[in-house]
């Protein structure tokens, strides 16, 4: 494994349990293991989410953006731990802290995640979270998580 890793969707889809329309991370731009990942996600028109959410102004909303977050989270906590949902684990939400909307994701938006991997104990995570758009920040949070074997 190099010191920064990038992954595509299908690389994406190798570590997480989620499928379409549900998986919200188009690529992993930088990853660096134990530390820090970068993902973006490619907001389009045909986003199932839009036709009602809303029909005359289509907007994002705010708990998918912090779900591509999570996602991201899970991704970079995945790849920390040499473990995927493949092996039956999934990352559970424990806590979203300090969860701030900035500015709206429309179609057309390519929604940029920035995830910190602020602590790991007794097998709680925390992570600092950015998602932007053109360098223009659109919504930030702190998310915790678990990691959970799945019967």
């Amino acid at each position: 494994m190099s010191e920064t890793d990038t992954l595509n969707a299908t690389e994406i889809m190798r570590l997480l349990p989620h499928r379409y329309p549900f998986l919200l991370l188009d690529r992993v731009l930088e990853l660096v293991p134990g530390e820090r990942l970068v993902a973006t996600k490619n907001v389009t028109i045909n986003e199932p989410f839009f036709p009602g959410h809303f029909p005359n102004y289509p907007v994002m909303p705010g708990v998918l953006i912090v779900e591509a977050m999570a996602q991201a989270s899970a991704v970079l906590g995945f790849r920390s731990t040499g473990t995927s949902a493949q092996d039956d684990n999934v990352y559970l939400f424990v806590g979203i802290d300090k969860a701030r909307f900035r500015q709206a994701v429309q179609p057309g938006d390519q929604l940029r995640i920035e995830v910190q991997l602020k602590r790991a104990v007794r097998g709680i995570w925390m992570f600092s979270c950015n998602a932007s758009v053109d360098g223009a920040e659109a919504a930030t949070a702190e998310i915790m998580c678990t990691l959970k074997a799945v019967p």
